[in-house]
C-alpha cells in the first residue's frame, strides 16, 4: 500500500494519526473510525467486506460515528477519494 495512504480508513478514506492497519499495513488495530464507525480488522477484513460496509454506510446517509469530530466543510466525495486504491 502506498505510504501516503497507510493512515486512511479503507472504508471512508478518513485520515487518522493512528495507523489503522499497523506499520506494515496488514496488522489490524481494532480502533474504530470516527467517521464511518468501522472497526479496523473486523468489518474491513477483506476487500469485499470493506466495499459492503461502505455501501451500507453510504445508504444510511454516511453518518459520522463521532458526530462532534465531523469537520464543518466536510465533503463525502472528497474524503472518498482518499481511500487506498485497492479498496475502492
Amino acid at each position: 500500500m502506498a505510504e501516503d495512504k497507510k493512515h486512511n480508513c479503507h472504508v471512508c478514506g478518513l485520515y487518522s494519526e493512528d495507523l489503522p492497519w499497523g506499520k506494515d499495513g496488514q496488522s489490524p488495530t481494532y480502533i474504530i473510525c470516527d467517521c464511518c464507525g468501522v472497526e479496523f480488522g473486523n468489518e474491513d477484513y477483506t476487500v469485499e467486506s470493506t466495499k459492503k460496509y461502505r455501501e451500507e454506510w453510504i445508504k444510511k446517509g454516511a453518518p459520522w460515528f463521532i458526530s462532534k469530530a465531523k469537520p464543518l466543510n466536510w465533503s463525502l466525495e472528497r474524503q472518498l477519494m482518499n481511500i487506498p486504491n485497492k479498496f475502492k
